[in-house]
């Protein structure tokens, strides 16, 4: 790797020089590397192509998993969350122990214990856990889909956002087939509420709790709004939205 000086700056691919930037600075490389062809075809590399299958694989299943969300996961993200899901079903994939070397997927993994206890508890926004920002006690019953949180005070039990003043709860659940990648998803109405001293308890109900081959996941919501003459508005572009996976099934 080499500095690239001069008065015109070009990033791109000149017969076999690469140049790019980086931190604001231009480099210029030498193009190299092992040939596709070589790696797809040579019994050298057959490790490689195995780890290969099983990184896109994990990675489709990452996938798989934002489109089962619908809009919710599109409320509730960081900027690394592909990366990170990319990580989880790579973890998942490799519970599956029965699938030769290069073929172990997702689908047969998350069907053991151990690889559902990968997924629960994920956060899809890493900024905003539910751990750090909700301290009510609640129930999940995972036969209706049910949350139910008692006596809860917003403004003592919540880590809420400077500005916001009205949360909203939403709960759902997901019935997702890794092999198929046919899903269906539930949600309960949404309740809005201010972040206040008022206490109340409050149950989240989805309008069913789809089942059938594969897995069911149970999502928790918590969307922060700031309210200005008497409209509600989402607070800095959602950044503080809370969306949880608090059990796999």
């Amino acid at each position: 790797m080499a500095k690239a000086s001069g008065i015109i700056k070009i990033e791109g691919t000149v017969e076999d020089l690469t140049f790019y930037k980086k931190d604001g600075k231009n480099f210029v490389r030498k193009k190299g590397g092992i040939a596709k062809e070589r790696i797809a075809n040579d019994a050298n590399f057959v490790r490689t192509r195995e780890n290969n299958n099983e990184f896109a694989h994990s990675g489709s299943s990452g996938k798989v998993l934002r489109l089962a969300m619908g809009s919710l996961v599109f409320k509730a993200k960081d900027s690394k969350l592909s990366s990170r899901l990319l990580q989880t079903m790579s973890r998942i994939k490799n519970m599956d122990t029965t699938s030769a070397r290069g073929e172990r997927n997702v689908a047969i993994g998350i069907s053991t214990p151990d690889g559902k206890l990968q997924l629960k508890g994920f956060d899809f926004n890493a900024n905003a856990p539910l751990k750090g920002v909700f301290f009510a006690p609640y129930t999940l019953n995972t036969s209706t889909g049910e949350i139910a949180i008692s006596n809860f005070i917003p403004l003592e039990q919540l880590n809420y956002p400077q500005g916001a003043t009205h949360i909203s709860l939403q709960s759902a659940v997901v019935h997702l087939d890794f092999a198929t990648t046919e899903s269906e998803i539930a949600y309960s109405p949404i309740i809005n509420l201010p972040i206040d001293l008022t206490m109340a308890s409050q149950t989240l109900l989805p309008s069913s709790v789809p089942s059938g081959s594969g897995v069911q996941l149970f999502l928790f919501m918590i969307s922060f709004y700031q309210e200005v003459n008497a409209v509600q508005y989402s607070l800095k572009n959602e950044e503080y939205n809370v969306l949880n996976i608090l059990e796999v099934v």
